[in-house]
């Protein structure tokens, strides 16, 4: 009976062992792929915005009535920091909060001031093609220049923590506008959802769902 105790413990200590390794295995190679995989998308960046129904469709409304903007993401390189719907209906939805409560009619994108809209959109995008080995090295980010304009904003990439080591984890850029401002606390700041991602001419960032488009500047812009 003794024997066979230590026979079955055996066995099953090697099950246990394989299926650790197996499992750590697997982990490591989801990361290691995530890491040295750029995306690419076979045409430009505004190809890229209409080839994925349902994320774009109010940056294309503003990029429709601003015909240089939409000329630049197709004939120009570029680093995109592409706001998905959900910001741009916060920043609706708190635009016209307020101006319920002082009996204006509401402001929507196809409507809303053509000159506010054209420089809060330039700030997301930047002239030339550069990817998060560009900010690596930058430990306290990078100060960068916007289209046309010219307006500084600030990048930081990091990478989270994952499998158990430190910056094992899928990489994020912190994109800030500093308002013009030393003073960090001033700055407006948000994650990105997904980076690098490769159209024929720029480099496509995803801004998270949760940012107010405009960084905070939206309703003071465009409510008059």
């Amino acid at each position: 009976m003794r024997n066979k105790n230590i026979v079955f413990f055996r066995a099953l200590m090697v099950l246990l062992l394989g299926t650790t390794l197996f499992a750590c295995k697997k982990t490591d190679k989801t990361y290691y792929d995530y890491q040295n995989t750029l995306k690419e998308f076979n045409g430009n960046a505004l190809d890229y915005l209409q080839a994925q129904p349902g994320v774009y469709d109010s940056l294309l409304v503003v990029l429709n009535r601003l015909p240089a903007l939409k000329d630049s993401l197709q004939h120009q390189n570029i680093t995109l920091f592409a706001v998905t719907n959900k910001s741009f209906q916060i920043s609706v939805e708190s635009l016209n909060e307020v101006r319920r409560k002082t009996n204006k009619a509401p402001i929507y994108l196809a409507n809303a001031d053509l000159a506010q809209l054209d420089t809060m959109l330039c700030k997301y995008i930047i002239p030339g093609k550069l990817t998060t080995a560009d900010f690596e090295s930058y430990s306290d980010g990078l100060q960068i220049k916007s289209l046309k304009y010219g307006y500084h904003m600030h990048v930081a990439y990091t990478k989270a923590n994952a499998s158990g080591f430190n910056g094992g984890g899928p990489g994020i850029i912190t994109f800030t506008d500093p308002k013009n401002s030393i003073f960090v606390r001033y700055w407006q700041s948000t994650p990105t959802n997904a980076v690098n991602i490769k159209t024929n001419n720029a480099t496509v960032n995803v801004i998270a769902p949760g940012h107010d488009f405009g960084f905070g500047d939206f309703v003071t812009r465009i409510n008059h």
